[in-house]
C-alpha cells in the first residue's frame, strides 16, 4: 500500500512490492493470480481502513457535524505532512491512471467513491439537522463535489509540498454549503 500511494500502480513492480515486503516471489503467487489481483487487494484493503477513518471522524457525536469534516481534513493534512507529500490517496492515484488499468479497477474505484460519498453525505444530513446547513441542501450532491475537490486538493498539495491547498479547498467548500 505504501509503496502504491507514493509510485502508483503502473509505476510499481511486484519485485519492488516483495523487496519491501521480504516475500519470495513464489509466495506471491501463491496467494494472487497477477498484479492486477495484488492492486485489487490492495485497494480493497485501503477501502475498508479509509471507511473506518472517515467514521472516526464523520460519526463522532462529541463534535457538531460540520467540525467533523474539519478534524478529517486535519487528520489528513497531519498525514501528509508526516510523509513529507510522498503519499497521496490510493484511490486517487489509481483514478488518475485509470486509462492505463486492467478494466476491471473502474467499477471498484467507482464503488470506493459512492461509499465515501454516502458517509460524507450521511454527516452533512446530522449538519443539516443540526441547523448548520441550510434546510434546502442536498447532501447527496455535496458529498459528490467535496470528494471530486478533495481528490484536486491532495494532488495540488503533494504537487506544492503544502497543505494550503487543502485548506483552501475545506474554506471554500463550507462557504459555498452555508450559505
Amino acid at each position: 500500500m505504501e509503496l502504491l500511494t507514493e509510485q502508483g500502480f503502473t509505476a510499481t513492480g511486484i519485485d519492488a512490492v516483495l523487496k519491501r515486503i521480504q516475500v519470495p516471489k513464489g509466495s506471491f503467487y501463491h496467494y494472487f493470480d497477477s498484479k492486477e489481483a495484488f492492486g485489487q487487494a490492495v485497494l480493497q484493503r485501503y477501502a475498508q481502513y479509509f471507511a473506518a477513518k472517515l467514521d472516526r471522524h464523520f460519526l463522532d457525536p462529541h463534535t457538531h457535524p460540520l467540525q467533523r469534516l474539519g478534524n478529517f481534513v486535519e487528520d489528513a493534512k497531519a498525514g501528509m505532512l508526516k510523509y513529507q507529500f510522498r503519499r497521496g490517496c490510493l484511490v486517487g492515484n489509481l483514478g488518475m491512471e485509470v486509462l492505463v488499468l486492467p478494466d476491471s479497477f473502474r467499477a471498484q474505484l467507482e464503488a470506493v467513491f459512492c461509499d465515501w460519498e454516502q458517509r460524507l453525505s450521511a454527516c452533512l444530513q446530522a449538519a443539516k439537522a443540526a441547523g448548520e446547513l441550510p434546510a434546502s441542501s442536498d447532501c447527496d450532491a455535496l458529498a459528490a463535489w467535496f470528494w471530486s475537490g478533495w481528490e484536486g486538493a491532495v494532488l495540488r498539495a503533494r504537487l506544492v509540498q503544502r497543505t494550503a491547498p487543502l485548506d483552501s479547498f475545506l474554506q471554500g467548500f463550507l462557504a459555498a454549503i452555508t450559505r
